[in-house]
Parts: C-alpha cells; structure tokens; sequence
C-alpha cells in the first residue's frame, strides 16, 4: 500500500500494530532516518533496543545471508512486546530475500521496516511494498514539515507554551532547518529556559538558532540593503570559500528585496507589510527589515529588482564571460549605492556617495 504524503507524518507517529512491514525511501537520508527513528520508537517504545525488540540488518549483510531476516521476523525475546527488524540501505538487490521474509510474515512477528534512497517507480523493491496488503511504502520528500509536525515537535520537547512571536518564530525555524537539526536546537531551548519563569521570546529563538551559510548570506544581502558597501567585499570572500555560489546569492538578493518591495508597498505601510509577510518575519530581523523597507520607498525597490533581476539573467547566461561572483559582487555594491543615497536624502551626501553610479 502506498502511503500519500499527507499521510507519512501520521503513520510513522503511529504505525499500524497489525502491519507487516514499512518501507521509507527518498534522497534526502536525514529525512529518512528521521522518520526511521519516529517509526522504531511508535512501534518498539524507548526501551525497545534495550529490551533486545530491535534486530538491525544492513542491506549489504542480508545480500550475503538472505535467511537473516526472516530469522530475526520470527526470533522471540526475552521481553514482551511489539518487535522489529529493522534492514537499513536497502535496495533491489534485496528485495527477494524481503519478498520472502514478508511472504511468511504472521501476526505477532516483528514488523519489518526497511529504509532505502531514492528509488524509481518501477524499482522492485518499491513495488513490492507499494502492491502488498500488509505493508506500506513511504516516499520521504524535502519538503518543509507542515504546522502539525512542527507543533508535535514543540510538545514533545517541552515547548508547547511558546506564544505570538516566539512561536512564529519556531514555525519559521522548522520550516528552514533539517528535521535533526530542528529537533535538536528545540532540545537546546528547552535546556535554555528550564529553570527560567519568563515566557519564550522570539530574542531566545534567536540567540540559540543555528548558524549556517544562510545567515551569512543575510548579512551581506543586509550590508548591500542599508548602503554599507565596505561590508561587502570581505562577506563575499568568506562566502566564495564556503562554496556559496552566485547564483543562489542572486536569488537569496532577490527574495529579500522582493519582500521589502511588498512590505514598502502595502497600503497600511512598511509595518504592516512585514507582518503580513509568509512565513513570518520574526524578533530582530522583523525590525531591520520593516526599517529597511522605509529607507527604500517602492520606487527606488522596483529599481532594485530590475537590477537583480538583470544580473539574474547575466548569471545564467551562456555567454557570460565575467567571474561570476565578481558580477554578483559589483551588483551589491551598486545595491548599497542606491541604498545609501536613499537613506542619505534630504541631507548633504557625501563624496564618495553623490559620485557612485547606480
């Protein structure tokens, strides 16, 4: 039986006792073994491996011993209760000796779940599950984890008082970070405020989120929006050695003007534009970009979208001679250019300023 989206939070959350077997497939393997891990834990409970309910097969051992998971379907333990075999890397090379094992799979053997990468609609394996009445095949997508899932996660670490900003806050960090990665900076939280009686605030989401390539990218992006041009030029270098790519600063540049253009645009002005912002904009950075917003205006944003949106396309362009990060480069600098100049109105602009080139 095939598993549809929607459905694969839900049942490996709560797997059916009475099934045979799981399979969980996809490219991302964190996802994968995430979801693994919430399925074994449903089933076999937190003391299940101690309790010796857990049999671990890899997918390289049950090629060579094709007999080893049937063996461990029908092993009984010392322990009662729910049991598993658990075959991990699996593929079509073992999809026989799967076959068999969920052929002469009874009530009250251990159920077997199988993890495996991505496989194609006509994989063997894959059809095996996808065609069997006792069994279900899960496909594990990248996919951002849905408010459910993430409002699940805050329960379960502790965090389930979290209100308005702290918890648009968690919803935007879910939907940004690897589940491991989510799971563990909630743990972090939860460590954090143990002890303190003041509720979450979205300044502790913050200070405790990880740091990744995607904040560094924010903050020459920032540099280049509130005009200073100094800051770009050693941000670029240490996000070239990092392995950012141009292009996906272009579109990162892109995505964070286009939301200023929107927010500068509202009817009711830059503030509640930031707040009608999806997903939400949160704490600090709530209050940088709702100024930044004001220093623009819509008009001169529009300028700036027709500039990225040009570099854009210089980018991915085939004829494009130039280094690419330098092209990038030159792009922000000529950003905070005109970010300066903005913010600069009314007032006597510097040298350096009144000469720059848009």
């Amino acid at each position: 039986m095939k598993l549809s989206a929607r459905e694969v939070a839900r049942y490996c959350a709560r797997p059916d006792p009475g099934a045979a077997g799981l399979l969980l497939f996809g490219g991302d393997p964190m996802r994968v073994a995430h979801r693994r891990q919430q399925a074994v834990l449903a089933i076999v409970g937190p003391e299940g491996e101690a309790e010796m309910r857990l049999s671990r097969l890899a997918g390289a051992d049950l090629r060579r011993d094709p007999a080893a998971l049937l063996d461990a379907v029908k092993a009984q333990g010392f322990f009662p209760g729910p049991r598993v075999a658990l075959v991990e890397d699996a593929g079509d090379a073992q999809a026989d000796a799967i076959a068999s094992a969920l052929g002469d799979w009874k009530p009250g053997d251990a159920q077997i779940v199988v993890t495996a990468g991505a496989l194609k609609p006509a994989s063997k394996l894959r059809k095996l599950f996808e065609g069997h009445r006792s069994a279900r095949a899960a496909a594990i997508y990248d996919d951002p984890p849905g408010r459910d899932e993430i409002q699940a996660e805050l329960v379960r670490a502790g965090l389930s008082g979290a209100e308005g900003e702290a918890l648009d806050a968690l919803f935007a960090l879910g939907r940004t970070l690897e589940p491991g990665d989510f799971r563990q900076t909630l743990e972090k939280l939860a460590l954090y405020k143990l002890d303190d009686s003041a509720p979450l605030d979205a300044a502790d989401v913050a200070r405790l989120a990880p740091v990744s390539t995607e904040a560094e990218a924010d903050a020459v992006i920032d540099a280049a929006a509130e005009g200073r041009a100094g800051a770009i030029g050693p941000l670029i270098q240490r996000l070239s050695a990092q392995g950012v790519t141009p292009v996906r600063l272009s579109i990162a540049a892109g995505r964070h003007f286009r939301a200023l253009y929107r927010a500068a645009s509202d009817p009711g002005g830059p503030g509640q534009g930031i707040a009608r912002l999806r997903p939400p904009v949160w704490g600090p950075r709530r209050d940088r970009m709702e100024k930044q917003a004001r220093g623009w205006g819509a008009e001169r944003l529009q300028t700036a979208l027709e500039l990225l949106a040009e570099t854009d396309r210089a980018l991915r362009s085939a004829n494009q001679t130039a280094p690419q990060m330098a092209v990038m480069e030159r792009t922000l600098l000529r950003l905070a250019s005109l970010g300066a100049r903005r913010q600069g109105a009314g007032h006597s602009p510097t040298p350096a300023v009144a000469s720059a080139r848009p």
